[in-house]
């Protein structure tokens, strides 16, 4: 039993550290985020948009806020500022007058260039010097722990997990 008991420990303390890695990645990615898209006058919320639009290329709003899964009010709210900033522009929809189509200005696609060129420069710093077969691990485990973030279940996993906890903590009386 008491084999059993440390060897659940060890997995604990080893999973611990994993999910401590994991917050530290995105404190410091989140960081690194923030301040590149300040310096081109984005946040993350207005970044998203652009780089929507980078890929999608022009879309009306509804299907813009379909694409960010977010409300139309806030689509609004948002180019309206990225357009005061004159990263996007609005224009009546061709065939549809109750619509309106939302693209990239000049400035939107340069920043959205910038934004993907960094993006390419930081990939290949991080990854280009380590072995594919460690690479592809990397993001299977990855894709793992999205789809688990992901899933509809997971309030339900993780509330179970600390239930768990609670009753082994209980009859341990340690925390």
């Amino acid at each position: 039993m008491n084999e059993a008991h440390n060897e659940g420990a060890a997995t604990q303390t080893v999973t611990s550290d994993a999910l401590d890695r994991l917050f530290a990645l995105t404190i410091v990615l989140a960081d690194a985020m923030g301040r590149g898209l300040a310096e081109r006058g984005l946040t993350r919320a207005r970044a998203t948009v652009v780089w929507q639009l980078y890929h999608q290329g022009p879309l009306t709003q509804r299907k813009l806020s379909q694409a960010l899964g977010t409300t139309p009010r806030n689509v609004t709210g948002l180019l309206d500022a990225l357009e005061a900033d004159g990263f996007v522009a609005r224009r009546p929809h061709p065939t549809d007058r109750r619509a309106t189509v939302v693209s990239l200005t000049e400035r939107g696609r340069h920043a959205s260039a910038m934004l993907h060129a960094e993006q390419q420069a930081c990939a290949s710093m991080l990854f280009d010097d380590v072995p594919r077969d460690q690479l592809a691990a990397f993001m299977e485990t990855l894709d793992l722990v999205l789809a688990r973030l992901r899933s509809a279940d997971f309030d339900s996993i993780r509330l179970a997990a600390l239930q768990r906890m609670d009753q082994s903590t209980a009859f341990t009386g340690s925390v």
